[in-house]
């Protein structure tokens, strides 16, 4: 398997699984919460927290599946890059509120880490274009030139 189509295999998954767990997250908060770590149901109207973690991961799938549908994998890598944040922070909340460790590491902290090794290979199987990588005219990406002037 090449870097590119693992590449693309691995933004698929993850932009499904944001989609899945937003949905458990809507549809059925009480066992989606169960495997998130944080040991305590939230009482009252701080259960409305866990449409907010549903809307999140819902929004998360559509940008990663739509930049990869639009062939923006450069920008794809970028954001995956930044959202390594999330699970990261969710590891740091589930260990500081008394859940599992292994719910942390095994699920939170795997998660950010597949994130990362993704835009890893994200930004090394797209083609930047110029020098570097860096295409300073968006057109050039394209593989539109600029007309070359001197010579009218």
């Amino acid at each position: 398997m090449t870097m590119r189509r693992l590449a693309t295999v691995l933004s698929v998954l993850i932009g499904l699984f944001c989609l899945s767990f937003g949905s458990q997250f809507l549809l059925d908060p009480e066992t989606a919460a169960a495997g998130y770590g944080i040991p305590a149901w939230p009482q009252g109207d701080a259960a409305g927290y866990f449409w907010l973690k549903a809307f999140r991961d819902l929004a998360d799938g559509v940008v990663v599946l739509a930049l990869l549908a639009l062939g923006h994998r450069r920008a794809l890598a970028w954001v995956l890059l930044l959202f390594a944040i999330a699970p990261f922070g969710d590891a740091t909340t589930v260990i500081t509120y008394g859940g599992p460790y292994a719910t942390a590491l095994g699920v939170h902290a795997a998660t950010g880490v597949t994130l990362l090794v993704t835009a890893g290979l994200l930004f090394a199987s797209s083609s930047g274009g110029g020098k570097n990588g860096i295409v300073s005219n968006p057109r050039e990406r394209e593989g539109i030139r600029p007309l070359d002037r001197s010579a009218v």
